[in-house]
């Protein structure tokens, strides 16, 4: 029924689907812990998924009901941590400013930047620049991937690699 979704489009066969599977999938939901009303809009989110991403569908990795629990179970993680409470400022916080940090810290931190620079330095020139864009400009990896013209996949792996390397350059550095 998916790929004939996929396919065609198909209304009747996403309507069997729907029948079939959106009352499965509020009970799966409501057993994690879910109340009734989030079951059900994760279960109806989770069906409109399933009829915009129909194409990705691949028999051959996994069956429909896999992949339809994993839409959901994806689709939970993600209200969970959208409803996840911002965390309070420590109740002892007020608004006076740092102290002036004194010479041993000025001159240790001066070293570490050092170390920073050096190990930047011996990266490639692309490693480099990935590292510039993701921690420097607090570019998202979707960002990343988009200004280098790459998949976000590869975006996301260039990064990992890179972090790796300046990690053990830094190591090295002591």
């Amino acid at each position: 029924m998916i790929l004939a979704i996929a396919a065609h489009g198909d209304r009747e066969a996403f309507a069997a689907l729907f029948k079939h599977f959106a009352p499965r999938l509020k009970t799966f939901l409501m057993r994690s812990g879910l109340s009734a009303t989030a079951a059900e809009e994760i279960a109806q989110e989770t069906m409109l998924s399933v009829w915009r991403k129909a194409a990705y569908f691949d028999p051959a990795k996994a069956g429909a009901a896999t992949w339809i629990f994993t839409i959901a179970r994806n689709l939970k993680i993600d209200a969970l941590r959208r409803e996840r409470p911002v965390a309070q400022l420590p109740s002892d916080a007020d608004e006076t400013p740092d102290e002036a940090p004194d010479g041993e810290a000025l001159v240790l931190t001066q070293e570490r930047e050092a170390k920073v620079r050096a190990a930047l330095a011996a990266l490639s020139a692309e490693q480099a620049h990935i590292v510039r864009l993701s921690f420097f400009q607090d570019k998202p990896h979707v960002q990343i991937a988009a200004e280098l013209g790459i998949p976000l996949g590869t975006a996301k792996s260039r990064v990992r690699l890179a972090l790796t390397r300046l990690r053990t350059l830094l190591e090295d550095l002591g």
